[in-house]
C-alpha cells in the first residue's frame, strides 16, 4: 500500500476501539465497486440486484459488476438494479470464484471492493454501514453479516424485495428464529469483536460479503486464482500479511439464500480445503498438520551471514522443532571458477565451500541481500556463531504472538537476533511509523531466549530432556537383556 504517514489512525494489533466510523448524517467521499461473482442461478441474481438497487449509499458513488462464470444460459441484467450494473466475462486463464473476483476487480475503478455473493440479499444500509468504516482509515478488512436461510427459486418477487429493502424492512422478508447464523460468529464474539483478537484474526474473513479498500485488494496481491475453493481463507491471510486490521460489521446486514455451501458435500469439502490452505497459510494449525515436511510457504525465514559458524548454525536451524523453515544465507557468492585454476589459492574459497555444502538441500538460498517475502509470516536474523537449540526457532515465534510482537530482539555475545512480523512491518511502512507502536517491540538480554539460541539447558526443559534420555537407555537396556 501507499504510505499515509500521518493521515491515518494508528491500530495497534486488531484493536479498532479507537477508530469510529462517521455515525448519523454524513456526506460520503469514497466509490464503492460491488463486485460479484456469479454462474447460473439467474433469478437469485435478480433478487440480490432488486435488493441492491435499494441501498443508502449514494447511486453516483455506487457501481455492480457481475463476473459471468460460465454461465449457460448467459446471465442477464434485469429490470431491477442499481443504475450502473453491468455484467462482464471473466479474464482469459481462469475459472472460479477467486479468478472471477479478481477479474471484476480489474474492470472496476471504485476506491472500495466490497464482494458479494450472487445469492446475498443485502439489508438497505449493507453498503453504507461497511463504507463508514472505510471513511475512518483506509488499512480496514470489514466483513459484512448474514444469517442462512432456507429458499428455493420464486420465494421472493424481485419488486416486493425493492420495495420491502427500501422501506427498511428487508429483516421481515424471513424469520430470524428460522434461519442459521455464521460460523465465525463465535470467535467474534469471545474475541470482543476481533479487538481481542491475536494475529489469526484473518481466519474469519469468508467471502460472502466483505469489503476492503482498492489499495489494500492489490498490495495483497488479491485472491489465489489457483484454490477453486477455500480462497477466501488465504486472500484473508494475505490481507493480514499487507497489514490490514479485520472489523466485523454488525451493521452491515444480509439474508443468506440457501444454505452453507460446505454443508452439501461438507467432510469432502473440508478434505479438499485443507491442504490448499496448508500450502499457503502457514498460520493455522488445524489445517497444517504436524508433520515434519515442508510447505509452499514456510513458518519463518532465517537470514544467516555467510561467514565462520554459518554452517553450523544453519544445521542446527534445519533441524530443529520448526521443519517448514527457509534459510537464507547472506553473502558475496564467487562467481564459477575459470576452467584451469589453483583451487585451494582460491580467494573465495570458504564462500565456495560454504555454497557447496548446502547446495542440494532445498531449504537453503543463497543471496547477496534480503528480499522480502510477503507470504512468510516470520523473518528472522541470527548472528553466523549462534548456536540454536532444536526448539529456537519455536521459542522465538510462541513469544511473539503470546506478548504480540511485531519486533523482538535477543542480544548475544554473539550479536543480536532479531525477529519481524512481516504483517506488522506491512502496516508499519503503510503508517509511516516505527513497528512498536502498531505490534510492540521488545529487547531481552537474559532469561530462557538467551539460552535457547545459545545452546543452552532451560531449567525445566532441560531436566525434562534428560529424564526422557535416561528412560530411553534404561528401554534400551532392557530391550538387550530381553534379547539375550
Amino acid at each position: 500500500m501507499p504510505s499515509t504517514a500521518g493521515t491515518e489512525p494508528t491500530i495497534r494489533c486488531n484493536d479498532y476501539g479507537a477508530v469510529a466510523p462517521p455515525t448519523g448524517d454524513w456526506t460520503p467521499r469514497l466509490s464503492v465497486s460491488v463486485v460479484i461473482p456469479a454462474q447460473g442461478h439467474q433469478e437469485r441474481l435478480d433478487v440480490v440486484l432488486a435488493a441492491l438497487a435499494a441501498q443508502t449509499y449514494p447511486e453516483d458513488l455506487l457501481e455492480v459488476v457481475v463476473v459471468d462464470d460460465g454461465s449457460d444460459p448467459a446471465l442477464r441484467l434485469p429490470e431491477l438494479r442499481p443504475a450502473n450494473t453491468r455484467i462482464v466475462p471473466p479474464l482469459p486463464g481462469g475459472w472460479a470464484s477467486a479468478h472471477a473476483t479478481n477479474s471484476g476487480v480489474e474492470r472496476s475503478d471504485g476506491d472500495v471492493v466490497l464482494r458479494l455473493d450472487s445469492d446475498m440479499l443485502a439489508f438497505a444500509d449493507h453498503v453504507e454501514s461497511q463504507m463508514r468504516w472505510h471513511h475512518a482509515a483506509d488499512y480496514l478488512a470489514v466483513l459484512g453479516h448474514k444469517r442462512f436461510v432456507d429458499y428455493a427459486d420464486g420465494d421472493l418477487d424481485p419488486a416486493e424485495v425493492h420495495k420491502r429493502v427500501g422501506d427498511g424492512d428487508a429483516a421481515g422478508l424471513f424469520a430470524v428464529e428460522d434461519s442459521e447464523p455464521q460460523w465465525i460468529e463465535a470467535i467474534i464474539e469471545r474475541t470482543d469483536a476481533l479487538k481481542g483478537a491475536d494475529h489469526r484474526a484473518f481466519r474469519v474473513l469468508v467471502g460472502a460479503t466483505f469489503s476492503v479498500p482498492r489499495a489494500l485488494f492489490e498490495a495483497s496481491g488479491g485472491m489465489d486464482a489457483d484454490v477453486i475453493l477455500g480462497s477466501d481463507t488465504v486472500f484473508g491471510y494475505r490481507l493480514h500479511q499487507a497489514g490490514a486490521v479485520f472489523v466485523p460489521d454488525g451493521g452491515s446486514s444480509s439474508w443468506h439464500l440457501g444454505p452453507r455451501q460446505i454443508a452439501a458435500r461438507g467432510d469432502l469439502a473440508k478434505r479438499y480445503r485443507k491442504p490448499h490452505i496448508a500450502n499457503r497459510v502457514p498460520e493455522l494449525d488445524v489445517k497444517r498438520p504436524r508433520a515434519r515436511r515442508g510447505w509452499d510457504t514456510p513458518l519463518a525465514e532465517v537470514f544467516v551471514d555467510a561467514g565462520p559458524g554459518a554452517e553450523a548454525c544453519v544445521d542446527k536451524v534445519l533441524a530443529g522443532t520448526v521443519p517448514d523453515v527457509r534459510v537464507t544465507l547472506l553473502g558475496e557468492w564467487p562467481r564459477p571458477l575459470p576452467e584451469r585454476g589453483a583451487p585451494l589459492d582460491d580467494p573465495d574459497l570458504e564462500a565456495r565451500l560454504l555454497a557447496e555444502a548446502f547446495r542440494g538441500e532445498p531449504r537453503v538460498r543463497l543471496a547477496s541481500g534480503v528480499a522480502d517475502d510477503p507470504a512468510v509470516p516470520y523473518r528472522i536474523w541470527l548472528p553466523a556463531k549462534a548456536k540454536p537449540r532444536a526448539d529456537a526457532v519455536e521459542s522465538l515465534i510462541a513469544h511473539a504472538n503470546e506478548a504480540r510482537l511485531g519486533r523482538l530482539e535477543v542480544a548475544l555475545p554473539e550479536g543480536t537476533a532479531r525477529l519481524v512480523r512481516t504483517a506488522a512491518a506491512a502496516r508499519a511502512a503503510h503508517l509511516g511509523v516505527d513497528i512498536a507502536d502498531v505490534w510492540g517491540a521488545r529487547h531481552v538480554a537474559e532469561g530462557p531466549l538467551v539460552d535457547a539460541l545459545r545452546g543452552s539447558a532451560s531449567g525445566a526443559g532441560g531436566a525434562s530432556r534428560r529424564g526422557a534420555d535416561g528412560l530411553a537407555r534404561r528401554a534400551r537396556g532392557v530391550l538387550r537383556r530381553l534379547r539375550g
